[in-house]
Protein backbone atom coordinates (compact mmCIF):
# COMPACT_ATOMS: atom_id res chain seq x y z
CA UNK A 1 0.00 0.00 0.00
CA UNK A 2 1.42 3.35 -1.01
CA UNK A 3 0.97 6.55 0.94
CA UNK A 4 1.08 9.77 -1.05
CA UNK A 5 1.69 11.97 1.99
CA UNK A 6 4.84 9.99 2.83
CA UNK A 7 5.98 10.11 -0.81
CA UNK A 8 5.33 13.87 -1.19
CA UNK A 9 6.45 15.00 2.25
CA UNK A 10 3.14 16.67 3.07
CA UNK A 11 0.74 16.39 5.99
CA UNK A 12 -2.29 15.79 3.78
CA UNK A 13 -2.56 14.75 0.12
CA UNK A 14 -6.04 15.15 -1.34
CA UNK A 15 -6.68 13.29 -4.60
CA UNK A 16 -9.14 11.09 -6.47
CA UNK A 17 -8.19 7.44 -6.14
CA UNK A 18 -7.32 6.10 -9.61
CA UNK A 19 -10.10 4.21 -11.41
CA UNK A 20 -12.69 5.31 -8.80
CA UNK A 21 -14.72 8.37 -7.87
CA UNK A 22 -13.43 8.26 -4.29
CA UNK A 23 -11.63 11.34 -2.97
CA UNK A 24 -8.88 10.39 -0.54
CA UNK A 25 -7.03 12.44 2.05
CA UNK A 26 -3.79 10.64 2.85
CA UNK A 27 -1.76 11.50 5.93
CA UNK A 28 1.80 10.38 6.60
CA UNK A 29 2.60 7.20 8.49
CA UNK A 30 2.41 7.91 12.19
CA UNK A 31 0.41 11.11 11.68
CA UNK A 32 -0.50 12.80 14.95
CA UNK A 33 -3.93 12.02 16.36
CA UNK A 34 -4.63 15.77 16.37
CA UNK A 35 -4.43 15.84 12.55
CA UNK A 36 -6.56 12.71 12.19
CA UNK A 37 -9.16 14.15 14.57
CA UNK A 38 -9.25 17.43 12.62
CA UNK A 39 -9.95 15.53 9.39
CA UNK A 40 -12.75 13.68 11.22
CA UNK A 41 -14.21 17.00 12.42
CA UNK A 42 -14.07 18.41 8.90
CA UNK A 43 -16.42 15.65 7.72
CA UNK A 44 -13.99 13.17 6.18
CA UNK A 45 -14.39 9.53 7.16
CA UNK A 46 -11.44 7.70 8.69
CA UNK A 47 -10.44 4.35 7.22
CA UNK A 48 -7.90 1.89 8.62
CA UNK A 49 -6.27 -1.29 7.43
CA UNK A 50 -4.41 -3.36 10.01
CA UNK A 51 -1.56 -5.47 8.67
CA UNK A 52 1.08 -7.63 10.32
CA UNK A 53 3.26 -4.54 10.08
CA UNK A 54 1.98 -0.98 10.12
CA UNK A 55 -1.59 0.24 10.41
CA UNK A 56 -2.58 2.24 7.32
CA UNK A 57 -4.87 5.19 8.02
CA UNK A 58 -6.47 7.55 5.50
CA UNK A 59 -9.64 9.57 5.13
CA UNK A 60 -12.26 9.65 2.38
CA UNK A 61 -15.14 11.95 1.61
CA UNK A 62 -18.44 10.25 2.43
CA UNK A 63 -19.70 8.09 -0.44
CA UNK A 64 -23.33 9.08 0.11
CA UNK A 65 -22.62 12.64 -1.12
CA UNK A 66 -23.01 13.45 -4.80
CA UNK A 67 -19.83 14.23 -6.79
CA UNK A 68 -20.18 18.00 -6.41
CA UNK A 69 -20.69 17.81 -2.65
CA UNK A 70 -17.71 15.48 -2.33
CA UNK A 71 -15.47 18.01 -4.07
CA UNK A 72 -16.84 20.88 -1.98
CA UNK A 73 -16.25 19.00 1.27
CA UNK A 74 -12.65 18.17 0.31
CA UNK A 75 -11.93 21.75 -0.74
CA UNK A 76 -13.57 23.30 2.29
CA UNK A 77 -11.20 21.26 4.50
CA UNK A 78 -8.06 22.78 2.95
CA UNK A 79 -8.15 26.26 4.56
CA UNK A 80 -8.87 24.80 8.02
CA UNK A 81 -5.91 22.45 7.65
CA UNK A 82 -3.67 25.32 6.50
CA UNK A 83 -4.76 27.55 9.38
CA UNK A 84 -3.93 24.67 11.77
CA UNK A 85 -0.40 24.69 10.33
CA UNK A 86 -0.50 21.62 8.11
CA UNK A 87 1.08 21.31 4.66
CA UNK A 88 -1.63 20.30 2.20
CA UNK A 89 -1.61 19.36 -1.47
CA UNK A 90 -4.70 18.86 -3.62
CA UNK A 91 -4.64 17.54 -7.17
CA UNK A 92 -6.09 19.81 -9.89
CA UNK A 93 -8.89 17.36 -10.75
CA UNK A 94 -10.26 17.69 -7.20
CA UNK A 95 -9.47 21.34 -6.47
CA UNK A 96 -12.43 23.72 -6.74
CA UNK A 97 -11.47 27.39 -6.44
CA UNK A 98 -14.97 28.59 -5.54
CA UNK A 99 -15.42 26.11 -2.66
CA UNK A 100 -11.93 26.89 -1.39
CA UNK A 101 -12.52 30.67 -1.48
CA UNK A 102 -15.88 30.30 0.29
CA UNK A 103 -14.22 28.34 3.10
CA UNK A 104 -11.46 30.97 3.38
CA UNK A 105 -14.11 33.70 3.58
CA UNK A 106 -15.95 31.84 6.36
CA UNK A 107 -12.76 31.37 8.38
CA UNK A 108 -11.90 35.05 8.04
CA UNK A 109 -15.42 36.05 9.06
CA UNK A 110 -15.28 33.89 12.19
CA UNK A 111 -11.91 35.38 13.12
CA UNK A 112 -13.11 38.94 12.54
CA UNK A 113 -16.20 38.66 14.76
CA UNK A 114 -14.41 38.45 18.14
CA UNK A 115 -12.06 41.31 17.27
CA UNK A 116 -14.97 43.42 16.04
CA UNK A 117 -16.24 43.79 19.59
CA UNK A 118 -14.65 46.72 21.29
CA UNK A 119 -12.61 46.03 24.39
CA UNK A 120 -13.98 47.38 27.64
CA UNK A 121 -12.53 50.72 28.62
CA UNK A 122 -9.61 50.56 31.00
CA UNK A 123 -10.46 50.86 34.66
CA UNK A 124 -9.59 54.22 36.17
CA UNK A 125 -6.19 54.40 37.73
CA UNK A 126 -6.05 54.03 41.48
CA UNK A 127 -3.35 56.70 41.67
CA UNK A 128 -4.63 60.09 42.77
CA UNK A 129 -4.35 62.83 40.21
CA UNK A 130 -1.68 65.41 41.00
CA UNK A 131 -3.07 68.49 42.66
CA UNK A 132 -3.09 71.70 40.70
CA UNK A 133 -1.51 74.71 42.19
CA UNK A 134 -3.29 77.95 41.75
CA UNK A 135 -1.29 81.20 41.99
Amino acid sequence: MGNRADECGTDVEIYRKPLTNTIHADTPSGAPEQLLDLLDQLGLERREVHTAGPVYIWHEVPEHLDAGEQKRLANRAIPALLVAGYKVNCTPDVFDEAAYQQAVHEIRSRRARPSATRPAPAAPSSRPEPSRRTP
